[in-house]
């Protein structure tokens, strides 16, 4: 039995290397793999006793050789018609080349770990897999070399085709990215990371997988996240993203916002938000920007919720909450400002093709942003209306936010028209809307949207501009003696 070695990183090798030997292997090797092993009183051939020629280009090439690949290709039936002594172990890593990809790299170094032979000793090997057990990751180092059956074979090569497969998708977005090209092919690389219990309904099945960065979190108590968990906590916490620097509380059900309220401390900001909303929160996910103490967590204890998401808890606060055994109490350990550009973009799979865009993380602009009726907004109104304006960022279009001092009193979304939208946000004021502020994801396409924001004694408005109706739309805020503000940034959200 016969078994091929070539890897860079070179730890731990030795331990499958011993096992191979124990087991009656012969090993064949690459020169530094061959030095590496002797160190440990292994004896392994190196290569060029099977290509007859000493590593080329400073060891660039060293494996690709057609008695090496004829000796992992052949079957038993073309060994023993051609007299081939074949490979029955391949193990191969790569050169790392994806430890690059987040680093301002020179481009000699990202090309000189571009592997070559590595890729293709892989391939080869995971293509005959049923003669062949190709090893590609540490972790298949302890296999069972004299007890494999068919389906460990075909999942060790489908780990080799996966890996390569991935290697090539960093190489081809590295090289995307640096050579500033737009491309007529756009790569994506997804691992499986769980399967989850299901969807969005027990009927739809679901996974995990990760993708570019992955929000550092840890699960301090509770059941795992489920599928609607995962698409809530994502939206609070990108909300939460948004007043990161203050004492902020985000309430979200079914990935729409009950509540948003910033305080000069969090128990208080917790305070205003269900004062907004008392109902909806039932069953909601809570997003909190500072750490969580024990006043606070007394009152989410005494509620039904599904999840708690915070960068810090104190230990007091901690043992108060797990006393509800079922609510997931996450610890965010990612920095809350990183989030609001944590991914640059979004997809969407449709029976019409794959639509991806960049993430909507567009901020208020001075140059952009301005009054445009006579009458002036106060510097509270103008606190609140950015605040109202970063919310309603994040509410499904048609989307408006009622708020004041700095906490929503009523939010609409996912409307058909914008007037339905305005009318339902008031509706869901608890307390009088007077001298509240509106803002709005889109243009005002007509006057009834202020209109009814006058009956309801709206005094200040911010919303994108841009329709053929602004100058209506402004005349009508200055009958009324609103304060509008325009921004430039229309924020959709389908």
């Amino acid at each position: 039995m016969k078994a091929y070695i070539s890897v860079s990183d070179k730890n731990g090798i030795e331990i499958l290397a011993k096992k191979l030997v124990e087991t009656g292997f012969e090993i064949t090797a690459t020169t530094n793999t061959v030095k590496y092993l002797s160190d440990f009183d292994i004896k392994a051939k190196e290569s060029s006793a099977i290509t007859g020629f000493s590593e080329l280009l400073g060891g660039k090439v060293k494996s690709l050789h057609p008695d090496i690949f004829a000796s992992i290709l052949a079957n038993l039936e073309e060994r023993q018609k051609e007299n081939i002594e074949g490979f029955d172990v391949v193990v191969v890593d790569l050169y790392p080349f994806e430890k690059y990809l987040d680093k301002d790299i020179d481009l000699e170094t990202l090309i000189s770990n571009i592997d070559i032979g590595g890729v293709a000793l892989l391939r080869a090997a995971a293509k005959n897999y049923q003669n062949v057990i190709v090893i590609s990751n540490k972790e298949d180092y302890n296999i069972d070399f004299e007890n494999i059956d068919e389906n460990q074979r075909q999942k060790l090569a489908l780990k080799a085709f996966l890996k390569t497969s991935k290697y090539d998708y960093s190489i081809y977005n590295k090289f995307s990215s640096m050579f500033k090209e737009e491309n007529s092919a756009k790569a994506f690389y997804f691992e499986k990371e769980k399967e989850l219990r299901y969807g969005e309904n027990p009927h739809q099945k679901a996974a995990l997988y990760t993708y570019k960065n992955k929000l550092d979190y840890s699960i301090l108590n509770g059941k795992e996240l489920s599928y609607n968990n995962i698409q809530d906590s994502t939206y609070a916490l990108e909300i939460a993203a948004e007043f990161y620097d203050v004492a902020a509380t985000v309430i979200i059900k079914h990935t729409i916002p009950c509540a948003v309220a910033l305080a000069s401390n969090l128990e208080l900001s917790f305070d205003k938000a269900m004062d907004a909303d008392p109902i909806s929160p039932f069953g909601g996910v809570f997003a909190f920007t500072k750490t969580i103490e024990a006043p606070l967590a007394k009152k989410l204890a005494s509620m039904f919720l599904e999840v708690i998401l915070a960068p810090d808890f104190t230990p007091e606060a901690l043992e108060i909450l797990k006393t509800k055994k079922n609510v997931r109490i996450i610890q965010i350990h990612t920095p809350l400002k990183e989030l609001l550009n944590f991914n640059s973009e979004e997809i969407k799979i449709t029976p019409f093709g794959v639509l991806i865009q960049q993430k909507d993380t567009k901020e208020l602009d001075p140059k952009t942003f301005k009054v445009v009726t006579k009458k002036k907004p106060e510097q509270k109104e103008v606190e609140d209306m950015i605040f109202a304006f970063k919310v309603v960022k994040h509410v499904k279009s048609n989307a408006i936010v009622i708020a004041k001092d700095l906490r929503t009193l009523g939010i609409a979304g996912g409307q058909t028209n914008r007037v339905g939208a305005v009318e339902i946000a008031l509706n869901r004021v608890c307390d009088s809307p007077k001298g509240a502020v509106l803002a709005s994801d889109g243009f005002f396409p007509a006057i009834d949207n202020i209109q009814v924001a006058a009956q309801n004694r709206i005094s200040a408005i911010i919303q994108p501009g841009g329709s053929i109706k602004d100058a209506e739309v402004i005349e009508t805020c200055n009958k009324y003696e609103i304060s509008m503000i325009t921004t430039g940034i229309r924020h959709f959200n389908h």
